[in-house]
């Protein structure tokens, strides 16, 4: 199979969406011809990531003609948690060409996720086991991928032997999508329950752990798919170094810290039928258990409130 992975398409005036619900089992293309679509598509999953939901709500404002604001409303109430649907939004309202600032910026999550991942690459070593949670490749992002990104130019550098890849309850995010990217790249992968990674730790078969973001506060604090917070503090225990790979546009230099961060509450059916269930859609990591976070503009480390405010104007 091809490695390449195109979540996002935009042609003769309507926004193609691979239908990430679906995967592996069934590639369908949704056609989204106004931002109601769009929202609907952000909503239910259909396209999810940070960077991707942002991409897309892009294009969505660029389907809304002369009703833009509304659009924009609209669009920025679907997930709350990811701050690049927000910060997307804002760039394309500036720009005198919807259309052309959303293509401007596929195009560049393309670019920064290739040199986020070199950048992460570089901390590997040859035969190294990595460990990741939920999807960050390039049906995350709609370019490379960010801790997917990361993971494929180990192995196509040769400094990278297997990943083990978290189910990532309840939807499944490891267990369909990240373990479609991998088996597309050619690169070897076991996938395991959330509750194993524990033991693989302490039995030294995890040599480190890198993972997305979908915000990142100014001082460090990282809010990413549930359960990742357990991870690193697990990481900490067997000190096993923990990476964040995301661009820039994830990064929130207004958010003080991960208690600012709002933090999505999904339907309780998605983790159980017919019983009263608490279903977060993510959770926030301190910083202090984050070895490096990895961007665009290069890796950064603690102290990170002034890491990030020196890339932040960027």
């Amino acid at each position: 199979m091809s490695g390449t992975i195109e979540p996002l398409r935009f042609e003769e005036g309507t926004l193609l969406v691979l239908d990430q619900r679906l995967l592996p089992r069934e590639e369908r293309w949704l056609r989204c011809e106004d931002p109601a679509a769009v929202a609907d598509c952000i909503r239910t999953l259909a396209v999810r990531g940070a960077p991707a939901i942002g991409i897309a709500a892009a294009y969505g404002l660029a389907l809304a003609g002369a009703d833009r604001e509304g659009a924009a409303e609209l669009l920025r109430s679907t997930r709350p948690t990811a701050v690049n649907l927000a910060w997307a939004i804002e760039q394309v309202l500036r720009a005198p060409d919807a259309l052309a600032r959303a293509r401007e910026l596929h195009r560049e999550q393309d670019e920064a996720d290739r040199r986020l991942a070199s950048l992460g690459a570089a901390r590997f070593e040859a035969g190294d086991r990595a460990l990741t949670h939920c999807n960050a490749g390039a049906l995350a992002t709609g370019g490379y991928g960010t801790a997917g990104g990361v993971l494929r130019a180990a192995w196509e550098q040769g400094r990278l032997a297997e990943v083990w890849v978290d189910e990532t309850r309840p939807l499944l995010q490891g267990a369909r999508l990240t373990t479609y990217e991998l088996e597309r790249a050619g690169i070897p992968y076991r996938l395991i329950t959330d509750s194993s990674a524990g033991t693989l730790m302490a039995r030294g078969m995890v040599d480190r752990i890198v993972v997305g973001a979908d915000r990142i506060a100014a001082n460090g604090d990282v809010a990413n798919k549930v359960g990742t917070y357990p991870l690193a503090v697990l990481a900490a225990r067997h000190d096993v170094p923990f990476y964040v790979a995301a661009p820039l546009s994830t990064v929130d230099p207004e958010t003080p810290s991960g208690d600012a961060i709002p933090i999505e509450e999904r339907d309780g059916g998605e983790v159980a039928d017919g019983v009263p269930a608490l279903n977060l859609a993510f959770d926030v990591t301190p910083a202090e258990l984050v070895t490096a976070i990895v961007t665009e503009a290069g890796v950064l480390e603690s102290p990170y409130e002034e890491a990030i405010a020196a890339v932040a104007g960027r």
